[in-house]
């Protein structure tokens, strides 16, 4: 790799988020607050979708979109799938639009696709691919929820018009119900 090239890596920061699918938002938000203490940063439409982010780290979620009556994934950690099982998109964190611009040049540079800067109100993104068809994106926050105290009237981060009910509970205090699950 020459030095030109070398001077513009990707700073890279983590995974920005991690987006995987849920047939039911409310069940979700009951289970990784309620159950594993990440907090709800934000909350989305994509589209007619709910789109919710739990923090995980300072920048650093996993997302989830709600697609009514989707498949649940009902395998153990490390086992084969019986049938064809697909992560929906992993978006790496990047600081700043000015990384993301040229995160995009040096795709482009190098003969791969890579959609123009996408404006989501709370970050900015791009979208390619890696050689094996696994849908990337990477962005930056605009507005970081991560860290702050859970708000949902802060019309920044909480967009959904709709919210699941465990919203309310959460602003009313903590969640009076949590989902059970069980092992594979």
């Amino acid at each position: 790799m020459s030095s030109q090239r070398e001077s513009h890596l990707p700073a890279w920061r983590g995974v920005n988020h991690l987006a995987l699918v849920t047939p039911d938002m409310d069940a979700t938000v009951r289970f990784y607050v309620g159950v594993l203490g990440m907090p709800l940063v934000c909350t989305l439409l994509a589209g007619p979708m709910r789109h919710y982010f739990f923090q995980i780290a300072p920048q650093n979620t996993v997302a989830f979109f709600e697609v009514p009556g989707a498949a649940t994934f009902r395998k153990g950690a490390g086992s084969p799938a019986p049938y064809p099982a697909q992560l929906d998109h992993i978006s790496f964190n990047l600081p700043d639009e000015h990384a993301l611009e040229l995160l995009r040049e040096r795709i482009l540079a190098a003969g791969s696709e890579a959609t123009e800067v996408v404006e989501h109100g709370v970050m900015r993104s791009i979208y390619f691919t890696d050689p094996n068809g696994i849908a990337l994106e990477a962005s930056y926050w605009v507005v970081d929820g991560t860290g702050r105290p859970f708000d949902p009237t802060d019309d920044a981060l909480y967009l959904d018009p709709n919210p699941v009910p465990a919203i309310a509970e959460l602003a009313n205090g903590g969640l009076q119900s949590m989902p059970h699950t069980t092992l594979v």
